[in-house]
């Protein structure tokens, strides 16, 4: 019994890297499909103290990739959304891909991606 338990304490202490290793071999190796016990291997993990792979992201950043063919309205859209000057807006814009925005909310990444885009800019949220 004693070695189920520390088997048990080793699968409970899995990071969330190591749980996908394991269900790759458990997968290729051995047939097993185990897209059930990935999530409760991973909650398990931050019982134990991984708390931080298992909380949900709150944090975002705002990437402009392209400027797209209506440059000229990205650079004053980025200009509206960040509060920079003209040409530093037209040199974020010229240097992309560059973060716009840094650390905001998903709702607030939400509305910028949606304005970028409305300018024709491509933008992506990481």
């Amino acid at each position: 019994m004693a070695d189920l338990k520390a088997f048990a304490e080793q699968l409970v202490s899995l990071s969330v890297k190591e749980v996908n290793e394991l269900a790759q071999i458990l997968k290729e190796e051995y047939g097993i499909e185990p897209a059930a016990a990935a999530p409760v291997m991973v909650a398990g993990g931050a019982a134990a103290g991984g708390g931080a792979a298992a909380e949900e992201k709150t944090s975002f950043n705002v990437v402009l990739k392209a400027a797209g063919p209506n440059k000229l309205n990205v650079v004053k859209v980025v200009k509206e959304l960040t509060g920079l000057g003209l040409k530093e807006a037209k040199e974020l814009v010229d240097g992309a891909p560059k973060p716009v925005k840094e650390g905001v909310a998903k709702a607030e990444a939400d509305d910028l991606v949606a304005k970028l885009k409305e300018a024709g800019a491509e933008v992506e949220v990481q």
